[in-house]
């Protein structure tokens, strides 16, 4: 009798070990997962630093040689211009994820709130409601004009990086080229 309630009792504690186990397992492949989006993510900010650092060497260079001024060119500010459509055009013949780029929407900083109806939710929440009105893929710039648009208040000093690390973590999204995310759930009714 005492054998037997021994046996259950360990029987019980195998299992409780198992389940832990179980447990345990399937929060490192969680964990592993995230770590290969944050992996992701420093490679793309380090291809982003590499560019800048690439385009600045040039702007310097330039400036030191002293570069030829185009025809009709007569200020500055016209000349710089002219200095970064030139980088952009010799980085997109050079970089095939630079072609992406081009259609990213600019950041802009004045946004007036037109309502308030993502005062209240997540980024994830007020995302999917965007998303879904978007009838497609949109860039964290574009989402957080739309959030900044439905009165959402951001606590951070980098609006975007929160939206993309948010979406990054969150499985109801997924991304479609550098910093543009989309619904998994829209791919789903697609296939079917």
């Amino acid at each position: 009798m005492a054998n037997e309630t021994l046996i259950a009792k360990l029987e019980q504690n195998l299992r409780q070990s198992r389940a832990t186990r179980t447990r345990l397992a399937a929060r490192l492949a969680e964990l592993e997962s995230e770590a290969d989006i944050i992996r992701g993510e420093l490679i793309e900010m380090d291809t982003l630093a590499g560019q800048t650092e690439a385009a600045i060497v040039r702007l310097l260079s330039n400036v030191m040689s002293g570069p030829s001024t185009p025809v009709g060119t007569t200020s500055v500010g016209e000349l710089e211009i002219e200095m970064q459509r030139r980088i952009a055009r010799a980085e997109l013949a050079q970089h095939p994820v630079a072609q992406q780029r081009q259609n990213v929407p600019p950041l802009r900083t004045n946004i007036e709130a037109l309502d308030d109806r993502f005062f209240d939710r997540t980024i994830p929440q007020a995302t999917t409601m965007i998303l879904r009105e978007a009838g497609g893929p949109l860039h964290v710039n574009e989402i957080y004009h739309r959030l900044m648009e439905g009165g959402f208040s951001f606590t951070g000093n980098n609006p975007t990086i929160s939206i993309a690390v948010s979406l990054n973590r969150n499985t109801r999204f997924r991304k479609v080229a550098p910093g543009t995310f989309d619904l998994v759930i829209r791919d789903a009714a697609k296939a079917s």
